[in-house]
Formats: structure tokens, C-alpha cells, sequence
């Protein structure tokens, strides 16, 4: 038996050391934690948009609800749901509606934290479309009256959060009718004229989604403008989530359904 002798000894502890950061680096790559625990409680019911009573243990309390679509499908009373505490005197209700489970099936419902999923994503490199880039700069203003979420070199990106499901392992969106969706679609096609390259990215916060359609049935319009936008020149995917109580996890792209 030989051993190495002190000096090749840094020679295998550092490749080592190395192998092993980068093992927990690439865990990272893929996962957003929430900052602190969740908690567990019943929907009571939702109303006046931000507004959602919750059960906890025994009590009700009243939580914000951070998305303004209609969230058809989620709002059965009874749902179980996981929201967020905030210790900020500022704040009025302390309590945030993160996800609710619907179907055995836990579904993101905070579209705020949609933009963080894809900038941690795009600045690790996850998104195989936009592994190249070099600049990202959210909230771009495109002009006096449109922003987009991300300008990305010379890629424009617009997200939306995708929270309704209808069908098995299929996720849909918009989930009511959407003018604001449809004038960014009309930006992004103006957008093609300036020597920019745009995207729309639908995020499916919805558990066990592996395809991703419009919701023609419920926006005519969108759809159109979504018909006529890709004829144009404007990309369009749609990416998969995995979430529990502790984490968002990025998981795969999904098969994008033109019908």
C-alpha cells in the first residue's frame, strides 16, 4: 500500500471538495425555499379579489390574496391552502395565500412570486432558452404605457402564472378574460420591428402538468392574438413546477398544445 505523499495530497482533497460544492450548487440551481415555514389552514372563501378567509386551527383570519384572475377551479370551500406570515407592522393583514390544493394536486396561486421562479431561473441558467444571455433587467419599460417582465440582451420575456387545470395533466391559461394579455401581445408584436426577440414564458405552478394550452373557450380574443403573434414572429413556452410546503422546484419544459 502506497500513500500519497503531502504534496499530492491537495491534488485530491481539492477536486473533491470541488465535485462536492458543485453537487449542492446544482440542487440550488433548481430550488426556490420559501423563507419561512408555511402554514396550514382551510379556505373559508375568497372575496373582494385580495381578500381570502382562512381556517387555522380552529381560528379564521383573514389573508391577502395575491392574484387578481378569477382562480376558477381553486376557491371550493374546505381546500386545504398554505400561506406565508409577515412580521411587518406596516402591513395589514399579516398573512399571505401562497398555494391551495385542489385534486391532490398543490397549485402556486402567488403570481408575484412568478417573476422570482423565472429570474432565479434565468439567472442560473435553467431555462435552455436563455442559457446564453448576458444581461437581465426586470421590469423593462418598453414604452410610456407597457413594461415587460424581463429584457434579456435583446429578448423581451413576459411571464404569466398558470393556475387553472381543467383536465388532466394539462394547465390552461388566461382563467378569465385578459385585455392586459392581449395588448402585450399586440407590444410584442410591435416589439419584432425594433430588432427585439420576444417570448411569452407560462409558468404552470400546478402539480403533475406535463402539457400547456390557451384557454380559447374562455378568452376568444387572447387566442387570436396568440394565433397571430406566433405567425409573427413571437415565441411561446411553457414550463412545469414542482411545489410543496417548503420549496418551488422548477422541473421540465412541457409539450405547448396550438389547438
Amino acid at each position: 500500500l502506497v500513500l500519497p505523499d503531502k504534496t499530492s495530497l491537495p491534488i485530491i482533497i481539492i477536486p473533491a471538495i470541488i465535485s462536492f460544492l458543485f453537487v449542492i450548487y446544482k440542487y440550488k440551481l433548481f430550488t426556490m425555499k420559501f423563507a419561512s415555514s408555511l402554514i396550514k389552514g382551510k379556505l373559508i372563501k375568497r372575496y373582494k379579489r385580495f381578500f381570502a378567509d382562512i381556517e387555522v386551527n380552529n381560528k379564521t383570519i383573514t389573508a391577502h390574496c395575491p392574484n387578481t384572475g378569477s382562480m376558477m377551479g381553486l376557491l371550493d370551500t374546505g381546500n386545504e391552502v398554505w400561506l406565508t406570515k409577515h412580521d411587518d407592522p406596516n402591513r395589514k393583514l399579516k398573512f399571505t395565500l401562497e398555494m391551495i390544493k385542489v385534486q391532490n394536486n398543490i397549485i402556486g396561486v402567488n403570481t408575484h412570486r412568478a417573476n422570482k421562479i423565472v429570474k432565479d431561473g434565468l439567472e442560473k441558467k435553467i431555462i435552455s432558452e436563455f442559457k446564453n444571455i448576458k444581461n437581465i433587467k426586470a421590469e423593462y419599460k418598453y414604452s410610456t404605457d407597457t413594461r415587460f417582465d424581463f429584457l434579456c440582451d435583446k429578448k423581451l420575456i413576459e411571464v404569466k402564472n398558470v393556475t387553472l387545470t381543467r383536465e388532466n395533466n394539462l394547465g390552461e391559461f388566461p382563467d378569465t378574460v385578459t385585455t392586459r394579455g392581449a395588448k402585450h401581445l399586440n407590444m410584442l408584436i410591435n416589439s419584432i420591428k425594433k430588432g427585439f426577440d420576444p417570448y411569452v414564458l407560462f409558468l404552470t405552478q400546478i402539480q403533475g402538468i406535463n402539457s400547456f394550452r390557451i384557454a380559447k373557450d374562455i378568452d376568444p380574443t387572447y387566442f387570436e392574438g396568440f394565433i397571430k403573434a406566433k405567425k409573427a414572429g413571437v415565441k411561446f413556452l411553457a414550463y412545469n413546477c414542482r411545489l410543496n410546503s417548503k420549496e418551488i422546484v422548477i422541473d421540465k419544459k412541457i409539450k405547448f398544445l396550438d389547438e
